[in-house]
């Protein structure tokens, strides 16, 4: 292991103290938010977070009622009913959005644009452990399951919604840079993914190792993020693309992990609020400016320049060319919308 992969596993493992918490967070009055999976996990700790700023976040998942015990209705008024109670409590409503199926996709973003004319930050945080995934599992439209939620679907709730987001931009009162997307990857990204982080002759299929089909699908989402960055970027619609890993937690990404497996990984895990404190900097932190388009966000609440990443594969896949290629990260891009045109 070299030097940069120890120092880089070290400080995303055992990260300093989050200095952008809910004390540090300003009233978010007036303004919108998703939070995709917010019904539980890392979603649900920044939904109750969010909730105590004032602002209407959306809580988008698969089931309103559901006999578990952190399905959206519940969570939602577990929340709204917690005492003590914020100074300026928001408000939240329940957005069905079902990653593993387009149609679902496509819903969630026609009733979302229904009810408002902009959004402020959307938080891409759901998605599936690959413990939580048999193999070979594929979504409604036939897509490897991981590559098909993380990457397809969540592309395309994205892309709808960017009418909403380019609205927020525009408005007169919204400072600059303050309108952001932030994409959901993984320490597991650098760590299992195949050289160069994706490869595209397995991407529709994938791969019988689950770990390694997760791990491509959490590029994925880098490559995405940065590609909306380019994108915004070359458009000036003013809406601020980062990707985050959240960091090593408590959550239901290890439900199925084996009893042996658990005894290594326990000991590194972190509580859940804490990745959300990761999330919270990623979408309204006033640190990260229109100059950080496209930054990658790491425990919890801090930017790390790409010469720390340890994969440089992957940052060389999703640099551009001198002689104008645009690398891995517009070519997946192309790709993903390529696989939902025919139910679009």
């Amino acid at each position: 292991m070299s030097l940069t992969s120890v120092r880089n596993l070290r400080t995303q493992w055992f990260p300093p103290k989050a200095s952008f918490t809910e004390k540090e967070l300003p009233s978010q009055h007036g303004r919108v938010f998703i939070v995709t999976g917010g019904n539980s996990g890392v979603g649900f700790e920044l939904c109750r977070i969010l909730y105590g700023s004032g602002a209407t976040i959306y809580m988008a998942s698969r089931s309103k009622a559901s006999s578990e015990s952190l399905r959206a209705g519940h969570a939602i008024q577990s929340i709204v009913k917690a005492s003590p109670a914020p100074k300026v409590p928001g408000k939240i409503k329940f957005l069905r959005l079902d990653l593993s199926d387009l149609e679902s996709v496509k819903e969630a973003a026609t009733a979302f644009a229904q009810e408002e004319s902009k959004l402020d930050v959307l938080w891409n945080n759901a998605g599936s452990g690959a413990h939580r995934v048999k193999a070979g599992a594929k979504t409604a439209q036939g897509f490897e399951a991981m590559v098909g939620m993380h990457c397809v679907a969540t592309l395309l709730f994205t892309k709808l919604l960017r009418p909403q987001l380019r609205a927020a931009a525009a408005a007169p009162e919204t400072p600059r840079g303050s309108v952001r997307v932030v994409w959901t990857s993984s320490f597991l990204a650098e760590g299992m993914s195949p050289p160069n982080g994706i490869d595209f002759n397995v991407l529709d299929k994938g791969t019988k190792d689950r770990g390694r089909n997760y791990a491509a699908s959490k590029v994925g989402t880098w490559m995405l993020g940065r590609e909306l960055a380019r994108r915004s970027q070359l458009e000036e619609d003013n809406i601020v693309s980062v990707v985050q890993n959240p960091g090593n937690l408590k959550s239901g990404a290890y439900a199925e992990t084996s009893a042996i497996a658990m005894c290594f990984i326990r000991p590194f895990l972190h509580e859940t609020k804490l990745g959300a404190y990761t999330e919270l900097y990623a979408g309204l932190s006033t640190e990260i400016t229109p100059e950080q388009n496209g930054a990658y966000i790491i425990p919890w609440g801090r930017i790390r320049p790409d010469e720390d990443c340890p994969r440089r594969d992957i940052i060389a896949a999703m640099t551009p060319t001198e002689e104008g290629g645009l690398g891995y990260q517009a070519q997946f891009w192309d790709w993903c919308e390529l696989q939902w045109k025919p139910f679009v």
